[in-house]
């Protein structure tokens, strides 16, 4: 129903005029029929890395998300709503989910309504002095279809550019910065920029008309000269591209593909009319596929990397331990999602740490770390290659669903401190050998070099050749594993493990991934109710900062350590015990598949610091 485009043109229009937003999409898994929505926060004062509810404002494109959401609205809130839908009835709705229907059954029982559009709202104005802006969208679309002779099918096309100018209304957004969106997104199309113009100043105008801008949000205080509007596959695409990325490979699943889509739209880079280099992408037939080609391309010697989602992941990690085997330096983006199995394709997860620590069978040196919020991420997938080539051992990077599809403003990469470290690379040597016992990190030569090499998938000797003796298996095991020691001793603990807040700190929350802007947020809340809160957020997972990790935690008492994570085992919390002997036993903890939210924590941890041990929340539609 254009959800995206919406989002995305409010979205630019805030960071033109130098707000901060976020942006985070959320649909069902079969594509087409039901209940989408898109979650957004504006600040004059921040760059947002989390989201909350309540909320001052729902629009909505149908009936259904009048039902999902109506609770969401904080007192005093504004629902932006279509009045000719005023007699549907939630049970008339097919794409109502049944638990959710006997929710709403429930709901409407207990506060006395009729299970009706009208109902609901006359309800809302009462009981929660909420503002219900009546649009008829039939009547709105009709003026679109009049001024410009559109068939009403034609015109039902431009429905979500109703809460685009719905938006503009309430808030007073300047039509320069709403204009500036539109023909950003619809440059090339004179037709659709004209209708959609149209349609949004005709709603905001009505809007006005009877609210006045009562959201009008005061002049931004950010100082920032630039921002840029990107979704985490899209930065994560430009992070790689900066890094010398040559070959990307995958198979298509949510929520990677969107990353690999964005390189295929920059696979030739050019400055000022030159060409300075390309990738090649290659869709291929299965992640099996994806992650050997991957392999290959590595070893030809070019910066190689393949992105995929944990379905996908699972099928690779065979080609994983041949990688690890060989010292192959390729790069694994892996984007988690809601599991087991295909689980909830399009909802986020961080449930696969422990797997992508131990998968694949046997033991091998691999660097797996994560990342915390855009910027972050972007800097971090420049430092997977350089982990990759200069250790020479696959990386996996762990992103969740939640960074992947959240678009929002983020402050330009500064790049001209970037430097890419390939390791120790030969082009022509005597008596060359690839796997050469003299130190961990042996010379590597490329396929194709002068010099010979030879691979396989079993043990081999300094030359490759395959090689079962067992004192040749004890020496080539131990070399490969003492890259891992030494990446350990050469990684700075700070880089693997960060820490944030008060140095006297009252509690100590531990995450990782997404869970790093709500941590933040919440601990803002919470110093404002007298508390003084640390986060240590944890970065990398291997090698383990364990010695850093255990400083800290030795500063706390048990009953003031609490992870918070997406999953349903509190997995960062056990690799914590594993490398430490430290045993977390709180933890607030979402598995439902939608992101953590910042009420979520606040309240999460006042129950902990109350004396619960495990809390787990599971608010959103």
């Amino acid at each position: 129903m254009g959800l995206e485009s919406s989002a995305l043109i409010l979205t630019k229009a805030f960071a033109y005029l130098g707000y901060g937003t976020m942006s985070d999409r959320e649909y069902f898994s079969n594509i087409k029929g039901r209940h989408s929505y898109i979650h957004s926060r504006i600040s004059s004062n921040e760059l947002p890395l989390s989201l909350t509810y309540p909320v001052q404002l729902v629009c909505a494109l149908d009936a259904e998300t009048v039902f999902t959401h109506f609770g969401d609205i904080d007192a005093g809130g504004y629902l932006v709503h279509d009045s000719s839908l005023a007699s549907t009835k939630a049970e008339s709705i097919p794409s109502i989910e049944p638990d959710l229907k006997e929710r709403l059954r429930d709901a409407f029982s207990k506060i006395g309504i009729e299970d009706t559009i009208s109902s609901l709202t006359q309800y809302l104005e009462g009981a929660k002095k909420v503002k219900v802006v009546d649009l008829n969208y039939r009547a709105i679309l009709s003026e679109l279809s009049s001024k410009f002779k559109l068939l009403p099918a034609q015109a039902s096309r431009y429905l979500s550019s109703i809460i685009v100018g719905g938006v503009m209304g309430l808030t007073n957004l300047d039509p320069e910065a709403v204009s500036y969106a539109v023909e950003s997104r619809f440059s090339q199309k004179k037709e659709l920029l004209e209708h959609n113009k149209f349609l949004i100043n005709y709603v905001s105008y009505l809007v006005k008309a009877s609210f006045d801008t009562p959201l009008k949000l005061k002049p931004s205080e950010l100082t920032h000269d630039e921002l840029m509007v990107v979704s985490g596959n899209d930065i994560i695409a430009m992070a790689k591209i900066v890094g010398g990325l040559r070959f990307q490979s995958y198979y298509p699943i949510t929520p990677a593909a969107d990353e690999s889509f964005t390189i295929e739209t920059f696979e030739k880079v050019e400055v000022d009319g030159k060409s300075l280099a390309s990738v090649i992408v290659m869709q291929t037939e299965d992640e099996i596929a994806a992650v050997s080609s991957a392999l290959g391309a590595a070893l030809t010697g070019v910066r190689s990397a393949t992105a995929t989602s944990g379905p996908g992941f699972s099928l690779m990690v065979e080609g994983l331990g041949w990688g690890g085997q060989n010292e192959v330096p390729v790069v694994i983006t892996y984007y988690q999602r809601g599991a087991p199995s295909t689980g909830q394709p399009t909802r986020g997860s961080q449930s696969d740490l422990l797997f992508s620590l131990f998968a694949s069978h046997g033991e091998f040196p691999r660097i797996v770390f994560s990342s915390g919020d855009s910027l972050e991420a972007f800097y971090d997938a420049v430092e997977a290659f350089n982990l990759a080539e200069k250790y020479q051992m696959p990386v996996i990077h762990l992103l969740d669903k939640f960074l992947a599809n959240s678009i929002g403003t983020m402050v330009i990469p500064e790049i001209s401190n970037l430097r890419l470290e390939r390791g120790k690379i030969v082009y022509e040597q005597k008596d060359y050998k690839r796997f050469n016992l003299a130190n961990p990190i042996s010379p590597r030569a490329f396929l194709g070099s002068k010099n010979i090499l030879w691979y396989s998938g079993d043990e081999h000797d300094e030359m490759g050749h395959i090689d079962e003796d067992p004192d040749n298996r004890v020496k080539m095991f131990d070399k490969r594993m003492r890259k891992l020691e030494l990446a350990d001793s050469e990684i700075p603990p700070e880089r693997r493990a960060i820490y944030y807040g008060h140095k006297d700190a009252d509690f100590l929350l531990i995450g990782w991934g997404y869970s790093k802007g709500v941590s933040l947020d919440a601990l803002k809340d919470m110093e404002l109710e007298g508390y003084k809160g640390a986060y240590l957020h944890l970065k990398t997972f291997s090698p383990f900062p364990s010695n850093y990790v255990q400083s800290v935690l030795d500063k706390f008492d048990k009953e003031r350590i609490v992870s918070v994570e997406h999953n349903y085992l509190v997995q960062a919390a056990k690799v914590i015990t594993l490398n430490t002997g430290k045993i977390i036993e709180k933890s607030i903890l979402k598995y439902t598949g939608r992101p953590m939210y910042r009420n979520e924590v606040v309240q999460g941890l006042e129950r902990i610091l109350k004396g619960e041990k495990r809390v787990v929340v599971a608010y959103g539609a």
